[in-house]
Formats: structure tokens, C-alpha cells, sequence
């Protein structure tokens, strides 16, 4: 299939995946998913309950207790996680379509960013994996003692609709290394790379009842359901504010252990003395790539008021610029939101940005694109720091701009929000940017730069964006259990 060709009309038929086969849920009813660039139904999703949350459960319950996955040496486990990117990378273009057609995304970006990269999360972990190494203390002659990771058991895994794949492979790929086995719930607007990851595990050789999936809802179904069922040893969420606070909640008569990546209210700061030729396309892909549906999204914009006008017009006019459109057309730069319900949300946001502040470009709905979610980018200014508009995340294509008039004034913008996901800074001054990354507080903290991962180091928020951190060996540390042996010797 050409990349920016179109999907066929036939309907597809997700059903979930348990104990190594694809199956329908015990109530046979199922859902629909909507393309978010036409409005059309593209696919019927298999409607999960409790009792298939159980029944996934039991499933991989067995496969930890009585398998061979927990068993296999870490060497074997990570050749197969090697074996899944591989084959992910095979299929690439046809994850890249199923993905922009499920979430409404620039082909592109699916194609060049979330597929390959979720390739990579396999075989990064494959390769960290092999490099962790127990502890050792020797307290005496006599003594020695040895921290050892084991692993958790059934992990339930909840992940988001904004990258799908790319941020369910963030979670699984750690997991399997471990030993563990596994219960996705994917969200229910993008079902479809989970499924077809699904029949990746079965070409890659995985035991039957190792990874699971359950499609359906949150509140009331699947979702909830593995927060509370007992046999789940941990819940890795990410999503919103909101629903990580009812899966704490829901989850913590069993005492299991809990991540969460929650949303964020990235800020961006530019000083006047910062290179604005890289400083200013890069806020503008900040804001609004993926629609502005990124959680570490640049979505406050500070400037210095020496070049503020400046800033302000440069942005204004590479927005205007961004092309709206199909998103498996490959000229298309910023695609669909992902339902007509999160274009409404985004739109009432708009409508008090235009009422409290002034809107400079964008902020309409493109009619003229059809029956799709689209809306263009839009910048605000003259708004109050106070404003929801500035306070509660958008997840979505508008930019407040404001002006700051000193570095601590900027430290105090960038932090007068619950949120403490993510942050960049804009400066050449060194002093200055080492000041501002000890002050702001976030999770993650951007030099010059945006978006700039290392997989090894921590990933996760502060305040209302979440608790815990993936990544690295936090993420390895996260699926497994701590033990102490000790060793006493005759001498």
C-alpha cells in the first residue's frame, strides 16, 4: 500500500487477544471505532467485560505460574523481544496506516516516528536488560549479600490514545524482559496496532497466555476491572490527571504497585539572548505536532518582551503555514483530532481563549475537510497567566503566547500550574539555564531543545503528572520484585 494511498472501506473485525488467541468477549457485543478524518465507522471492536478481563487474567496468571516465559534466562527472553521489533519493522507501513487511520495522525509521523520507535522500545530493552546486574555487599569475611529483581507476576497495562503503539511497546517490552506476563487495555479510540501487535507475538513465538489484550472502556468496564481484580501485581497507566487518580483509588485495596504518566502543561521559555532560529520552529512543532495531542507538548509559550513582537510574528506566520488534511496524504503536516467529543472539549477552550485574550490566527473548525475533526492551529495572546486557558491542559492545536520581563518572572510563569511534566529552555547563557532547570518544576527538563529522549534516563512528571518513573532501570526495577539473600560462611 502506498503511504499516501487510502484504506480500504471494508470494516475490521477487532476482537480481543487471550491465551494466545483471538476471540470474541463473553457479552458478543461490540463497539464501533471512528476515523477521525472522515467520521465514518472503520472498524467494530470486540466490547470487553469483567468476566474477559477474567478470563485474560486467569490466562496469564497460568502462563507465570506454570510457563516457560518467567522461567527462560534473560538471554532467551530478549532474543524473542529482539524477534517482536524486528517484525514490527517488517510490517511497518502497515502499522503506520492502521495508526494514522485509528488516531488521525500525519502518516508521517506514524511511518518515521511511533512505528519505528516502537520497534526500537523491543530492542532497547533487550539490550539493557542483558546489562543489569544484581548487587553484591560483603559486610565481613563471612557474610555476603545479594539484592536480586524477580518478577511481578501479571502486570495490567492501560495506555493512551495519542501514541498508541509507541507507548503500549514502552511498557510491554520492559515487562516481558522481566519475566513478567501481561493485560493490556488499550484506549478504546485507537484499538488497531494492539491487535496487530497481537499477531506479532504470535509470529515472534511467544507462550500462549504471555500477553493479553482486552479492548473496551475505562469507568464501568475492562479498565476498571483490571484495577481491581487481585491478581494484578501492578498497574502501568498513562493518561489523564483524572483517571490516574480513580485508578489509585480502584486499585488500592490490593496494594499494587502503581506508575503513572499523567498530563502536563509543558512551558516554554525563550530568553532574548537565545538562538531564535532554532528556538522558534521548534516551539511551533512543540505546540502542535500530533495536533497538540502529546502530553509533553510545548503548550505555554514564554518569551522575553526584548523580542517578544518578534517571536510573536515569526511563530504566527509558520502557523499559518502548517498544512491541515488528510493524515495519509504525506504532505499533510497536522492531521485529525482524535473524536468529534475531544474537538468539542478543545473548542470550548477555544472559546475562552477568544473571550479572554486575543486570538491571532487560527481556532476554526476546517469545514471544508469534510466530516473529519479538524481544526486549524491556532496562537493567543494578552491572556492571564490565572486563565484556564493557561491552567488546564487543551491537548490540542492552540498556542498562548506571553511576555516575561525577568529570569525569575519566567521561573514563576513556567511554574504557576498543577502540572509538572515536562519544560524547555531557550538560552546561551549557561548559568542561566542551569538556574532555571534547578528552579522549574517538571519531570523532564529541555536545553535548546524539545522531544529529546535517551531511553535510559527517567521518564515521568512531578505534582499532578503522575508518580513513579519508566525508563531504563526504572522501568526494569518497576516490573520486579526486590529480594535480599544473605550468605553466612564457616571460616
Amino acid at each position: 500500500m502506498s503511504r499516501s494511498g487510502a484504506v480500504a472501506n471494508s470494516l475490521k473485525s477487532i476482537e480481543h487477544f487471550i491465551d494466545g488467541k483471538f476471540q470474541g468477549g463473553s457479552s458478543k457485543e461490540t463497539f464501533e471505532t471512528i476515523n477521525p478524518a472522515t467520521g465514518k465507522v472503520h472498524g467494530l471492536v470486540s466490547l470487553g467485560t469483567a468476566d474477559d478481563i477474567d478470563r485474560a487474567v486467569a490466562a496469564a496468571r497460568r502462563a507465570f505460574e506454570k510457563g516457560p516465559w518467567p522461567r527462560l534466562s534473560m538471554r532467551e527472553r530478549c532474543d524473542v523481544l529482539r524477534k517482536i521489533g524486528a517484525l514490527i519493522l517488517e510490517r511497518r507501513e502497515e502499522f503506520a496506516i492502521a495508526e494514522s487511520t485509528d488516531a488521525g495522525k500525519p502518516i508521517n509521523e506514524s511511518f518515521d516516528g511511533d512505528i519505528p520507535r516502537s520497534a526500537f522500545n523491543f530492542q532497547f530493552f533487550a539490550d539493557f536488560a542483558a546489562t543489569y546486574v544484581e548487587e553484591t555487599f560483603t559486610s565481613s569475611a563471612s557474610e555476603r549479600h545479594i539484592a536480586v529483581r524477580e518478577p511481578l507476576g501479571v502486570c495490567g497495562l492501560i495506555t493512551p490514545w495519542n501514541l498508541p503503539l509507541y507507548l503500549a511497546t514502552w511498557k510491554i517490552a520492559p515487562a516481558l524482559a522481566m519475566g513478567n506476563t501481561i493485560v493490556l487495555k488499550p484506549a478504546e479510540w485507537t484499538p488497531y496496532t494492539a491487535y496487530l501487535l497481537a499477531e506479532v507475538m504470535q509470529q515472534a513465538g511467544l507462550p500462549p497466555g504471555v500477553f493479553n489484550i482486552v479492548q473496551g472502556f475505562g469507568a464501568g468496564g475492562a479498565g476498571e476491572a483490571l484495577t481491581r481484580h487481585s491478581d494484578v501485581r501492578s498497574i502501568s497507566f498513562t493518561g489523564e490527571t483524572s483517571t490516574g487518580r480513580a485508578i489509585m483509588q480502584a486499585a488500592s485495596a490490593t496494594l499494587k504497585k502503581l506508575s503513572f504518566e499523567l498530563g502536563g502543561k509543558g512551558a516554554n521559555i525563550i530568553f532574548a539572548d537565545a538562538d531564535l532560529d532554532d528556538a522558534i520552529p521548534t516551539a511551533v512543532r512543540a505546540a502542535f505536532r500530533n495536533q497538540g495531542q502529546i502530553c509533553l507538548a510545548g503548550s505555554r509559550l514564554f518569551v522575553e518582551r526584548k523580542v517578544y513582537d518578534q517571536v510573536v510574528e515569526k511563530i504566527v506566520a509558520l502557523v499559518q503555514r502548517i498544512k491541515v488534511g488528510d493524515p495519509l496524504s504525506k504532505e499533510t503536516e497536522m492531521g485529525a483530532l482524535i473524536s468529534r467529543e475531544h474537538m468539542e472539549k478543545v473548542q470550548s477552550y477555544l472559546a475562552i481563549g477568544k473571550s479572554e485574550g486575543k486570538l491571532l490566527c487560527g481556532g476554526e473548525r476546517l469545514n471544508e475537510l469534510g466530516d473529519g475533526n479538524f481544526l486549524s492551529p491556532s496562537v493567543f495572546t494578552d491572556l492571564k497567566i490565572q486563565s484556564r486557558f493557561l491552567q488546564e491542559e487543551i491537548f490540542g492545536p492552540a498556542l498562548p503566547i506571553l511576555p516575561f520581563d525577568s529570569e525569575e518572572e519566567a521561573i514563576e510563569l513556567a511554574n504557576a500550574t498543577p502540572y509538572g511534566l515536562s519544560a524547555s529552555v531557550w538560552s546561551k547563557d549557561i548559568d542561566r539555564l542551569e538556574r532555571a532547570s534547578a528552579k522549574i518544576r517538571a519531570g523532564m527538563i529541555w536545553i535548546n531543545t524539545w522531544f529529546a529522549r535517551d531511553l535510559r534516563t527517567p521518564f515521568g512528571g512531578q505534582k499532578s503528572s503522575g508518580m513513579g518513573r519508566e525508563g531504563g532501570r526504572y522501568s526494569l526495577e518497576f516490573f520486579s520484585e526486590a529480594k535480599t539473600i544473605s550468605y553466612k560462611y564457616k571460616i
